[in-house]
């Protein structure tokens, strides 16, 4: 079965030709719309960032493709609100688009639940102040945190100039052999290419934001998806029941 329309919201500019790329593999559509803030890596900006208003307007801005599910993606934008400030605003998502809602931060906490995944090391390239809510956000969920590393990077645009090489750097220095796998939580991150890659190298499981954000969306519309090429998550095709 082919998969269905799934609207991505996306904040500025930085990996969104992941979404295309993982749309050629995966043989769905999956447009995205962008909504605009300051880009920073720090608390106010990412409150604002994810604010409702913001999300309405990228909402209406993917109405003409009549999307059966939509996700906010961004990491940042969604955990900074708490784990219930995070369900809120994806409910808040869902009444303004008429369609099942989620946001990259849920999609990572269902995709480790999906693969039984209980343990993870986090390799983010926020700042550590921003990176601990994401800590916090995974424990509350049950998911225990064994290593954080946090790059420090300001701003999404720098993120989304690391180089494949640079993400490899990232995520092997930054596992830890107690893991289950390694959770890379930043959409402004290119990864789509090198998921198969990274896996390898660590021989264990890897999350990335926008891998998730994909899988959320094309779950919660009740669609198929089966890719090797877009990791571990996507290694089995299942149908994808929206809650």
């Amino acid at each position: 079965m082919q998969a269905p329309t799934v609207g991505f919201i996306y904040p500025d500019h930085a990996a969104e030709d992941d979404y295309p790329l993982a749309a050629a593999i995966l043989d769905a559509r999956l447009p995205v719309a962008h909504i605009y803030g300051t880009d920073l890596h720090a608390i106010p900006e990412l409150l604002d960032l994810g604010s409702p208003d913001k999300l309405r307007h990228g909402a209406e801005l993917l109405a003409t493709q009549r999307p059966a599910a939509v996700v906010w993606a961004c990491t940042s934008g969604s955990f900074v609100y708490g784990p219930q400030g995070a369900r809120d605003q994806a409910r808040a998502l869902s009444a303004a688009a008429g369609v099942s809602a989620s946001s990259t931060s849920l999609a990572f906490v269902a995709a480790a639940h999906a693969l039984g995944v209980r343990r993870v090391a986090v390799a983010a390239s926020y700042p550590d102040e921003v990176a601990r809510l994401f800590v916090e956000f995974l424990a509350d969920a049950g998911i225990q945190v064994v290593s954080l590393s946090s790059a420090g990077i300001d701003t999404a645009a720098e993120v989304g100039t690391l180089t494949p090489a640079q993400v490899r750097e990232l995520a092997v220095t930054n596992d830890h052999p107690d893991a289950q796998a390694l959770l890379i939580p930043d959409t402004a991150m290119h990864t789509i290419a090198v998921l198969t890659e990274l896996e390898a190298a660590l021989g264990k499981t890897v999350l990335t934001a926008n891998q998730v954000t994909i899988w959320e969306g094309l779950r919660l519309a009740g669609g198929a998806a089966a890719a090797t090429a877009l990791g571990t998550l996507f290694s089995e095709r299942h149908t994808y029941v929206a809650r």
